[in-house]
């Protein structure tokens, strides 16, 4: 049964929110998904903050004009299009879509996306679904400014033992 003009404007508003909410947003074509992928998939997104919605084009092209996005014009995206909110990391919703796209390649596919308020190309999409994530990136940064502390302890200690071993050796010479 189609929707009433009412109850359009009312997913229009609700979209418009999730847009100015949205640090970031990938389009996704799902054409081949099932019911089961689709809720997996969904599930995954929601445990890490983002939100997978699938909305009438025309809905969503308009909630994006809404907030002054450019080169961007959804109804020309092929498919059935689902938009991928990503509140929390801007990398997440990329990255988790591009996990579940390994094991169903040919079921759902990058077509685009928004960062920083600009359109982006589905190659990048794919690249920042590439990129380690946020906690991976953290750890890094901790471990490679740990290392030159662990070294110099190293060092050191390498030292210590030297002395150590030269002076068990002078008492067991005496």
């Amino acid at each position: 049964m189609p929707k009433s003009r009412e109850q359009k404007k009312e997913i229009l508003r609700d979209l418009a929110e999730k847009v100015k909410k949205a640090k970031s947003v990938v389009f996704a074509k799902f054409d081949g998904l099932g019911v089961k992928e689709n809720e997996n998939l969904r599930n995954k997104l929601k445990e890490e903050g983002n939100e997978y919605y699938v909305a009438k084009k025309t809905l969503l092209d308009l909630a994006f004009k809404e907030k002054g996005i450019k080169d961007l014009n959804i109804r020309n995206l092929e498919g059935k299009v689902a938009a991928i909110f990503g509140y929390e990391d801007e990398v997440a919703p990329a990255k988790i879509t591009g996990e579940f796209k390994k094991g169903t390649p040919d079921k759902i596919s990058f077509i685009g996306g928004i960062l920083e308020n600009k359109f982006i190309s589905a190659e990048t999409v794919e690249t920042l679904s590439n990129l380690p994530g946020k906690q991976e990136l953290y750890a890094k940064m901790v471990g490679s400014m740990k290392a030159p502390v662990s070294g110099f302890v190293h060092v050191l200690s390498g030292n210590l033992r030297g002395l150590v071993c030269a002076l068990k050796a002078i008492g067991e010479k005496k």
